[in-house]
């Protein structure tokens, strides 16, 4: 019987193992040095743009010694009420993430042109839990940067030096 089961659980291995299944990869980066330009002083983008680019390339200080250069136009996070009560009690929220980036040689060869994302969340609220609703809204920020970097990202992957 623990044969058996050894086997049986050692057939299911090999079956899954071979199945094709992989966790998504970041793209591959065609270049090998990069330069953040444009985002403010403690950007949490230009942050996360850091971590996940010097996983593959170097990411340089200096503009002039870079392959490529980032450069970030516009980063703006924008929240408006979309509905009310007849009492003027915020019921739904929308949560908007712009960015506009281009991406440039250091000599100023365009190799992106200026690109604008523009990420959409829409949040029930409660005046009842507004502590947990404002928690909510940082994760939501936290998930669109995210979003925003991955699609630079593939967008960079495309880019030929």
């Amino acid at each position: 019987m623990p044969n058996r089961r050894a086997a049986l659980t050692g057939a299911a291995a090999l079956l899954l193992g071979g199945c094709g299944f992989q966790l998504r990869q970041p793209p591959k980066l065609a270049f090998q040095s990069i330069a953040l330009t444009g985002f403010a002083r403690r950007s949490t983008l230009a942050e996360d743009f850091r971590l996940q680019l010097e996983r593959q390339v170097k990411v340089l200080e200096s503009p002039e010694k870079a392959e490529l250069v980032l450069q970030a136009l516009e980063d703006l996070r924008q929240k408006s009420v979309v509905a009310s009560t007849s009492a003027a009690q915020v019921r739904e929220v929308q949560l908007r993430l712009k960015f506009s980036f281009r991406v440039s040689t250091p000599g100023g060869r365009e190799l992106i042109p200026r690109a604008d994302l523009l990420l959409v969340r829409d949040i029930n609220y409660s005046e009842t839990q507004a502590l947990a609703k404002e928690a909510e809204e940082g994760e939501l920020y936290r998930e669109m940067q995210a979003d925003v970097v991955a699609q630079v990202l593939r967008r960079l992957a495309a880019v030929q030096v």
